[in-house]
């Protein structure tokens, strides 16, 4: 299995540089594509505000600080691409409605790509990061310091639905692995299985994986970091679990644990 297109939510922020490097080492082992999406704020999520009868002179202003701002954070984010030395980037600036445009574009992405701030809530990406894992259920890299492909990958297993598609999604990740270790803690779930069927599933894929059985009782998330932190593991993968409110995506405790920690980087799948 292979990926073939990496995609990496841009804000014209600080952040922007570390997010490509992210998605362009994540790209570089597959030779794939590493499509780069500058995400501005969107007019249309202002104009309700505004509302009828709103002083024209006042509007048009604010209109048109929208799109300076917007204009020069897509100058600062195809700079961040740039500055990456990799001959498969593709630059996209979206356009009104912008939360479509992303949907679209991550639909024919294989990962997606954030830094910890947009997975922990802070900063323009928040919420695109929320609609990536939430609402279109995409694969999502968090790119965290010592970030590494081809290392040690750690796998969170409990049978489950979100992390048997974690798992599954992970596989071109798992084959350029020095080293795989499913992680299961059978007695921290209310859920019956077998922590051996996935290590059986990578097999038959000839990948090859250790299984450490955690002790843990309660939540599994802090036994899950301990280990994975044991084995070295670069990066842990792992089902993303949630439901939706109103205005915000409130993910499950476990999900919220690893979102909140420091290492390893993550690869998430709702």
């Amino acid at each position: 299995m292979s990926w073939a297109r990496i995609m990496a939510p841009l804000s014209g922020g600080q952040g922007d540089r570390a997010a490509v490097a992210a998605a362009v080492m994540l790209a570089e082992p597959f030779g794939a594509e590493v499509a780069c999406v500058y995400t501005p704020a969107d007019v249309a999520d202002v104009m309700p505000w505004m509302g009828e009868g709103f002083l024209g002179g006042v509007q048009t202003t604010a209109l048109e600080s929208l799109k300076e701002a917007a204009a020069a954070g897509e100058k600062n984010a195809r700079a961040a691409m740039e500055a990456a030395a990799y001959p498969k980037l593709r630059f996209t600036a979206l356009q009104t409605p912008v939360w479509a445009g992303l949907s679209a574009e991550s639909r024919l992405s294989d990962v997606v790509v954030f830094n910890s701030d947009p997975a922990r809530g802070r900063g323009p990406l928040a919420e695109a990061f929320q609609q990536m894992v939430a609402d279109e259920q995409r694969p999502v890299l968090i790119a965290r310091e010592g970030l590494k492909v081809g290392g040690v990958v750690a796998v969170a297993w409990d049978g489950g639905k979100e992390a048997s598609r974690a798992a599954r999604l992970a596989l071109p990740l798992l084959e350029k692995a020095q080293r795989v270790v499913v992680l299961a803690a059978p007695k921290a779930s209310a859920r019956t299985f077998d922590p051996g069927r996935l290590q059986a599933y990578y097999a038959a894929r000839g990948v090859s994986a250790e299984l450490e059985v955690l002790p843990a009782t309660g939540e599994a998330a802090p036994a899950l970091l301990s280990a994975a932190k044991a084995a070295g593991a670069e990066i842990l993968v792992a089902g993303a679990f949630g439901h939706p409110r109103l205005q915000e995506f409130i993910f499950g405790g476990a999900t919220r644990t690893l979102l909140n920690s420091a290492q390893p980087s993550l690869f998430l799948s709702h």
